[in-house]
C-alpha cells in the first residue's frame, strides 16, 4: 500500500530573488538569480542536477513555451526539464515534482524553480476569467477575484454574527501583520508597516475588501535542490526534509450543491486533512509551528485558518485577537510578510513560502527579530481560483528525520 512522501525527499538548498517592480530583469534574469543561490547554498554544482521543473503560469509573456527555456538559460544541457502550471500552486507543483522524482528512486539531485514576470503584463486583480470558462457559458456573469472573496468575507461575517465594523477590523488585523512581518524582509516587494486605521479607511475594491485587504502584483523567482532523503546530510548537517506534499482540486460540486455554506474553502480543509494524515500530525494547532498561507485577499488568510484546523470553525477572529498569529506569538504565519507584502508571481509563490520555511527550520532568518524560536514543522498553502472552485497545494516541511 502506498505510504507517501514522509521522509523520503528533503530541500538541501533554496534560492529566492527579491520580489517586486523588477523592470530591470528579464525572466531568465530572475531564473539564473534564484539559480546562483540555490547552486551555492547546496554546494553542489550544475553538472550534479540530473532533472529539473519549472514552475510559470503564463506561459506567453515569460519565458515562452515548454520548459526549454530553462535549459537554455541556465545552460543545463541534455537533462530532463520538464514545464508545470496548476494555477496559484504552480511553484509547490514544481516541488511536487522532483520531490516523488527521488522518493521515486529515479533521480537523486534535482531541481524545482518558479518564476513569473507579471509587471510587464499589466496585469492586476480585476479582469474576470474562470478556471473552466467553457463549462459555465450558460451563466450570464461577469466573476472577478475581488469580487469573488468579498462573497466570502460577507458570507463569514453574517454566518458567525459580526457586524460590518467588527468584520473589516478582524480583516485589518490580518493585513497589518503581514505588512509588519514584510517590513522586517530584505527580499519583500513592500516593506512599510500599516496600521489597523489606514488598513479600514482605505479605498474599498470589492466590499469589505479594500487596498491593504488585497495582494498586490509583482515580479520573483524561487528554486529549490532536492535529493533522497538518506542522502541529505552528506551534502549540509541541517537539510529539511518534506513530510507532506498534497493538492486537492476542486470538483466543481461547490457551485451545484447547497451543502457548501460559503464561508470556506472545501479544497483546503480536504489537502489539510490529507496532509496531516501523510506527516503524522494528529493536533495541526499545537504541532505546526509556522504557516506561509494563500493570503491573496486577507479573508482568505482568515478562512484558512479554520480550514487548516489552526483556529476552531467560526473562532478565528479571537486567535486573531489574541495575537495568536503575530510573529511572537504561538504560531506565526505569514513570517516573510506573505502575498501581502510580496505579492503574487503565479509560479514563484510557492517556493517562495518555501524558502521561508526552510530558512526558519534552519535557524537562518535574515534578521534576529525575524527568527521564529525552536520550529518544529514549517507548511505552505496554495490557492487558485475562487472560494467556489479551486486548487489548493499544501506542504509540510520539518528539520528532524523520521
Amino acid at each position: 500500500m502506498a505510504d507517501g512522501i514522509r521522509d523520503k525527499a528533503a530541500i538541501i538548498g533554496m534560492g529566492c530573488t527579491k520580489f517586486g517592480e523588477r523592470w530591470d530583469s528579464s525572466a531568465e534574469d530572475l531564473m539564473v538569480e534564484s539559480f546562483k543561490e540555490v547552486l551555492e547554498d547546496a554546494g553542489i554544482e550544475k553538472k550534479d542536477i540530473q532533472a529539473s521543473w519549472l514552475g510559470t503560469h503564463f506561459e506567453e509573456v515569460n519565458v515562452g513555451k515548454g520548459a526549454t527555456p530553462l535549459s537554455m538559460t541556465l545552460k543545463l544541457p541534455f537533462i530532463p526539464c520538464t514545464r508545470v502550471d496548476n494555477f496559484c500552486a504552480t511553484g509547490t507543483e514544481a516541488l511536487r515534482a522532483a520531490c516523488y522524482a527521488v522518493a521515486g528512486g529515479v533521480y537523486d539531485i534535482v531541481l524545482a524553480l518558479g518564476v513569473e514576470k507579471l509587471k510587464d503584463t499589466g496585469y492586476g486583480g480585476l479582469p474576470g476569467g474562470s478556471m473552466n470558462p467553457s463549462r459555465y457559458r450558460f451563466i450570464n456573469v461577469s466573476m472577478t477575484a475581488p469580487g469573488a472573496f468579498a462573497m466570502l468575507a460577507t458570507r463569514y461575517f453574517a454566518t458567525y454574527g459580526l457586524t460590518p465594523e467588527e468584520g473589516k477590523a478582524m480583516l485589518a488585523k490580518v493585513s497589518a501583520k503581514s505588512h509588519y512581518n514584510g517590513a522586517l524582509n530584505p527580499k519583500a516587494h513592500l516593506r512599510r508597516p500599516v496600521t489597523v486605521e489606514q488598513i479600514v479607511n482605505a479605498p474599498i475594491v470589492a466590499w469589505p475588501l479594500g487596498l491593504f485587504d488585497c495582494c498586490g502584483v509583482s515580479d520573483g523567482s524561487a528554486a529549490a535542490i532536492v535529493v533522497r532523503a538518506d542522502m541529505a546530510k552528506k551534502f549540509r548537517m541541517d537539510p529539511v526534509y518534506v513530510k507532506a506534499l498534497q493538492i486537492a482540486t476542486s470538483s466543481g460540486e461547490e457551485l451545484m450543491y447547497t451543502k457548501w455554506d460559503g464561508t470556506y474553502v472545501e479544497s483546503g480543509y480536504r489537502a489539510g486533512l490529507k496532509a496531516y494524515a501523510e506527516a503524522g500530525i494528529k493536533n495541526p494547532r499545537e504541532e505546526i509551528s509556522m504557516a506561509e498561507v494563500h493570503d491573496c485577499f486577507s479573508i482568505t488568510e482568515a478562512v484558512t485558518m479554520e480550514d487548516l484546523q489552526f483556529s476552531p470553525r467560526g473562532k478565528v477572529k479571537e486567535d486573531i485577537d489574541a495575537g495568536r498569529f503575530n510573529l511572537n506569538g504561538p504560531q506565526p504565519i505569514q513570517p516573510d510578510g506573505g502575498l501581502k507584502s510580496f505579492g503574487h508571481p503565479i509560479g514563484s509563490s510557492g517556493l517562495r513560502m518555501m524558502y521561508e520555511m526552510y530558512k526558519q527550520l534552519q535557524g537562518k532568518a535574515q534578521l534576529a527579530e525575524r527568527q521564529i524560536k525552536n520550529p518544529k514543522y514549517g507548511l505552505t498553502h496554495n490557492m487558485g481560483g475562487t472560494p467556489a472552485q479551486n486548487v489548493v497545494s499544501i506542504a509540510i516541511v520539518g528539520s528532524e528525520l523520521g
